[in-house]
């Protein structure tokens, strides 16, 4: 019986499937310039900004800060920006 099998019949998720943090500095410049672009429009019409993308900078502080931090879903195979850890 292979370990996804057990964890399967034990009722839990296996680990690979876990969204896990993303080191900031593997990331190309684009790619985290387009998930600070996904990260200010993700709630757009709910905010009280009607320019969200001027939040850009902002969100940026937020990572170099570490209050937003990088995730990746295995299972959905998506990358967002998201607090906590």
């Amino acid at each position: 019986m292979t370990t996804t099998d057990e964890a399967s019949q034990q009722g839990q998720q296996d680990p690979r499937e876990e969204p896990f943090e993303v080191d900031v500095e593997l990331l190309t410049q684009d790619q985290l310039d387009g998930l600070i672009d996904e990260y200010c429009t993700r709630f757009h019409g709910l905010n009280e900004s009607e320019s969200p993308l001027a939040e850009r900078g902002k969100v940026a502080a937020a990572i170099r800060r570490g209050e937003l931090k990088v995730w990746f879903d295995p299972v959905e195979n998506t990358a967002g920006l998201a607090t906590g850890g």
